[in-house]
């Protein structure tokens, strides 16, 4: 029977967040290819579809009971692991990286469904294993070893932005769930070490990328092009910007990949600092949403969902932006419910809808 509360406590508040964020997002989509043929269906037009996808996708998700997914964490897991191994024997390459597994009626990511996964193993294990005192070395081998293999496989394909993301995620959690001071230290210890070592382990054009972030006038009409144009973009938007569609960087096509990674770029030279500030408060309660959906949660598990889908978006943002402005390389990763892209409007809108999950079922027992 269905408990007419679920309807009650329905989270009004992260649905309509969500949902400005994404009409901001389309039109700005609207503006960066506003120059693009009209052959083909328009791209703002395709995230339009998108977030109707996801929406139906994320409202789905409510039907089911979250704590559902502590039974199955471990079965869904070891799926996605072999879905990784199957990019690397039978995927499909594109621009140098192997990383989809072609369906016929559409193209998988894998690396993008672990986001979510490492989510749900991890919520599982905190929950399970709670540790008042906090985690020592003996306790987080298991955590690790599940970060561990997937991360590989991702950075295999290579995905070197999608695996940091699984280990921020992971990691996020983890401080969450509690580590001893000791051990924080040696992992923290280990983990510049390992920082200083994976450089012998990058590709070229992951090195080159790294390169081009310390010095970008190295080169600056080719590895350096992007972000330099992108800096551009966004000091010439000022305190109020151009205007809606005046921006001279995206309309005049100077800057490249202005609908996916680059879209904050063409927001912020038609919106300016003031815009910026507006979509980065949205951006922050979002976040905050999450966090105090966590709070709300009647049990750990349901608590860790919520704070590990919490850091997922937490981290997508600052990547993206620290991207487009310099601060950090250019690894490929959208702005969540803003950048053009199907598998992560249905990765954020499952995120989503695990939120939405929790916050309806705080009342029950």
């Amino acid at each position: 029977m269905f408990d007419r509360r679920l309807i009650v406590n329905f989270d009004w508040v992260l649905l309509l967040l969500v949902c400005l964020l994404t009409g901001i997002g389309i039109l700005n989509l609207y503006s960066a290819t506003s120059t693009w043929s009209a052959a083909a269906t328009p791209v703002y037009l395709k995230q339009f579809y998108w977030l109707g996808i996801g929406l139906v996708i994320a409202l789905s998700v409510c039907l089911f009971d979250y704590r559902n997914l502590e039974y199955f964490a471990t079965p869904l897991y070891v799926l996605n692991v072999l879905l990784l191994v199957a990019v690397l024997v039978v995927g499909k390459t594109s621009m140098g990286a192997t990383r989809w597994l072609n369906l016929g009626f559409f193209n998988l990511q894998p690396s993008e469904i672990m986001k979510l996964m490492i989510i749900v193993v991890m919520a599982r294990y905190f929950s399970v294993k709670d540790q008042v005192q906090g985690y020592n070395f003996k306790e987080l081998w298991m955590p690790f070893a599940l970060l561990g293999v997937p991360v590989l496989l991702i950075m295999k394909q290579p995905y070197l932005g999608t695996a940091m993301l699984v280990i921020f995620i992971a990691s996020s959690m983890a401080l969450f769930a509690g580590i001893q001071r000791r051990t924080l230290i040696s992992l923290s210890l280990m983990g510049l070490a390992a920082v200083g070592g994976g450089w012998f382990l990058l590709h070229d054009y992951q090195k080159q990328r790294i390169k081009t972030f310390l010095d970008p006038e190295r080169d600056p009409l080719g590895a350096g092009y992007h972000i330099i144009q992108s800096k551009i973009a966004v000091g010439s938007g000022g305190l109020f910007g151009k205007g809606f569609m005046q921006g001279t960087q995206s309309q005049l096509s100077f800057l490249p990949e202005r609908h996916t990674d680059f879209a904050f770029s063409v927001f912020a030279e038609e919106w300016g600092f003031t815009g910026c500030l507006i979509l980065l408060l949205c951006y922050l309660l979002l976040v905050t949403w999450g966090i105090y959906t966590a709070r709300r949660a009647n049990d750990l598990f349901g608590m860790y969902l919520a704070l590990g889908v919490s850091a997922m978006l937490f981290w997508h943002i600052v990547v993206n932006l620290g991207m487009v402005i310099g601060l950090l390389p250019v690894v490929g990763v959208p702005l969540p419910l803003f950048s053009y892209g199907g598998t992560s409007m249905v990765t954020t809108m499952i995120g989503v809808g695990i939120l939405l999950n929790v916050s309806m079922r705080r009342f029950m027992f």
